[in-house]
């Protein structure tokens, strides 16, 4: 009788664990309610899908969207490229030819989201001044847990979205040969062109 019991409550315990687990594992699932509206990279390795944080970030999405929608994206290229860290795009044509900014700074969503700055997440770009992104983003390619809020600066860079599909390209492009183009390091020789950003959910 006595084993009968303890097999019943470590029954009952395993199924408490399990559903625990699953419960965790759908809120961190890339495909849980977190993440929302889901945007389609196109560029000349390959595609990447990525799904964008709408509720914990919803500043940055929204600015990361007017930018989508303009098409402003389309043509220009990752032109900063460092393996084990980030590929970064979204500011120059190819021949580090720049294009401003379209909008206003948006505010550094990066304290108050949660979101960290972990393997194949987007974040935005900025300088020094915490508030300065606009268009620029960046994918990392490794967990750069220095980029989070009290890193190397207690502002953070605001994270607002994670790659789905197109690991591997993400790969590939953080692989590439660079040089120095100017006063600009880490280019890559052969371009990597940001061929498009659509929506697609």
């Amino acid at each position: 009788m006595t084993a009968i019991i303890v097999l019943l409550v470590l029954g009952i315990s395993l199924l408490a664990f399990l559903s625990v687990k699953s419960n965790l594992f759908n809120r961190l699932s890339p495909n849980s309610d977190s993440m929302g509206t889901k945007v389609e990279i196109r560029t000349s390795q390959g595609t990447i899908t990525v799904a964008l944080f709408d509720v914990q970030a919803p500043q940055t999405v929204e600015n990361f969207l007017k930018y989508v929608k303009d098409g402003y994206y389309d043509g220009l290229i990752f032109h900063r490229v460092i393996d084990g860290f980030m590929i970064q795009g979204g500011g120059f044509y190819s021949g580090m030819r720049q294009k401003t900014g379209e909008y206003p700074p948006v505010v550094n969503e990066a304290s108050k989201s949660g979101l960290k700055n972990e393997r194949y997440t987007l974040a935005m770009a900025r300088t020094m001044d915490p508030n300065s992104a606009t268009s620029q983003f960046f994918i990392n390619t490794a967990n750069n847990t220095f980029l989070n809020p009290g890193g190397n600066d207690a502002y953070g860079y605001a994270v607002f979205g994670k790659v789905l599909e197109g690991s591997d390209r993400v790969d590939k492009i953080s692989k590439v040969e660079t040089h120095s183009v100017g006063f600009y390091d880490d280019v890559p020789v052969e371009d990597v062109v940001i061929e498009s950003i659509k929506i697609i959910k």
